[in-house]
């Protein structure tokens, strides 16, 4: 992968001015602030300063408290020059006139927009550009037994009603469960299964004008389909902990996971090592896995993947020039040192450089994953199951994003509402019709 050669005279010509004027270091939050993880972005930047003469410090910034400091540094104009940041400070800050996004838009033109993942860069939409650079991102997925699904003739779970055929195939508890579903209302991993499902089916608690009333028929379908799964699960209040044990034991047939699942499954991680078989370092289990990233509902066929993104934020308080070439550089030669700081969970919405439509998937793929061991992602998955991974980063959506109502939908998984009333229909307390209605009723409280 090399630099565009506008921006080799872009950045040559900076490194002279940055020479000649002495200006100022740049400054780049990150929550990235695991040791090793800081470790290689000063790499980068110290590359990036080797080739341009422009220094620059990583500073590291607990994720929690990105919102309070970066409002706080507005306001004393004293912003660093680019943040990392999650997909839920990206029209907030846009809005709030924290991030340039005229900057933004100008690198990711520079960049080429078709090198990037389409879902990604519609999460940053803004006023027709973008609040900030996509980074990387990962989709949730649908884990499963793909060697079971395959002794018994049945379709990948990508559709509701083929996951609910899989169940009546491989249901047979206490030996297999059909799925194991997220039930303990308390748990975020709930909040976040649910929106997938939720979003699968076509159905989101809000709009462009703010709150959505439900639509009942599509919400119905939901219900429905979560009842199926979770009484096709294990009793009692079930989360992420539960989900993985069963499934690394051999005893379930399907999961939602993160993909931080996958070096687990192939037994590269000893806190969290496969028991299917006697070996906890056996990639047996990856080999018989399959996953889903789009899934979808009947009054959906589309289907919707739900995902997590990270940006490159230019802010208003920017040298601005300098910055825009750093963030090209962490976006072309910083690029897979970048994702290599957890691959299986940094996927590449970049995906070519303009010359090599699959470049930077390729360099991603290669790259290790795992703590106590490690392999690439191509030695231990299949090529149709890495398109897969990377694929559902073309539709990822979330809740709220493309309505500008993302800030409104955080309160909603927040109130745990949902949660709360769709386990209470599971549990038999009212009908789907009537936990619809709740919903509607609940949420329109919800400030």
């Amino acid at each position: 992968m090399t630099f565009r050669n506008t921006l080799m005279t872009a950045t040559a010509g900076l490194a002279l001015t940055a020479g000649m004027a002495g200006a100022q270091t740049l400054r780049m939050w990150t929550p990235e602030e695991q040791p090793e993880r800081v470790a290689v972005q000063e790499e980068v930047a110290a590359a990036f300063t080797a080739e341009t003469g422009i220094e620059v410090e990583i500073i590291p910034v607990t994720e929690n408290d990105l919102g309070t400091r970066a409002t706080a540094a507005f306001a004393a104009g004293d912003l660093p020059d680019v943040i990392y940041h999650t997909l839920q400070y990206a029209a907030p800050w846009a809005e709030a006139g924290i991030l340039d996004t005229d900057a933004a838009g100008d690198v990711i033109e520079n960049l080429g927009a078709d090198t990037f993942a389409p879902g990604a860069l519609a999460m940053a939409g803004y006023e027709g550009g973008y609040t900030s650079v996509p980074v990387d991102g990962w989709t949730q997925m649908v884990v499963y037994r793909k060697d079971l699904f395959d002794e018994a003739g049945l379709e990948a779970p990508t559709t509701y009603a083929a996951v609910e055929t899989a169940l009546e195939a491989l249901h047979n508890p206490p030996e297999m469960y059909g799925f194991v579903a997220a039930t303990k209302v308390d748990e975020g991993f709930m909040s976040q299964v649910l929106e997938h499902v939720f979003l699968a089916n076509g159905v989101s608690p809000v709009g462009p004008e703010g709150l959505a009333e439900l639509d009942e028929t599509a919400t119905v379908e939901v219900l429905e389909f979560y009842k199926a799964i979770a009484e096709a699960s294990p009793p009692g209040d079930l989360y992420w902990k539960q989900s993985r044990e069963l499934y690394f034991a051999g005893q379930a047939a399907m999961i939602i996971w993160s993909p931080f699942i996958l070096d687990e499954l192939a037994g590269l991680r000893d806190s969290a090592p496969p028991t299917i078989t006697d070996d906890p370092t056996s990639s047996e289990l990856a080999s018989k896995t399959g996953i889903v990233t789009t899934f979808a509902g009947p009054s959906n066929p589309d289907g919707a993947a739900w995902g997590d993104l990270r940006y490159m934020g230019i802010t208003s308080d920017a040298d601005t020039d300098n910055a825009m070439a750093f963030v090209e550089f962490l976006m072309s030669d910083g690029y897979a040192p970048m994702l290599s700081m957890a691959p299986e969970g940094k996927f590449p919405v970049r995906r070519g450089d303009g010359t090599d439509a699959e470049a930077n998937v390729k360099a991603w793929q290669a790259l290790p994953v795992g703590v106590d061991r490690k392999a690439p992602l191509a030695d231990l998955y299949e090529a149709s199951m890495i398109d897969e991974i990377v694929s559902g980063l073309d539709v990822a959506q979330r809740w709220g994003v493309a309505d500008g109502q993302l800030s409104l939908a955080s309160k909603i998984i927040n109130s745990q509402v949902i949660n709360r009333l769709v386990r209470e229909y599971i549990d038999g307390e009212r009908t789907a019709t009537e936990t619809v209605a709740a919903m509607n009723e609940e949420l329109a409280s919800v400030e």
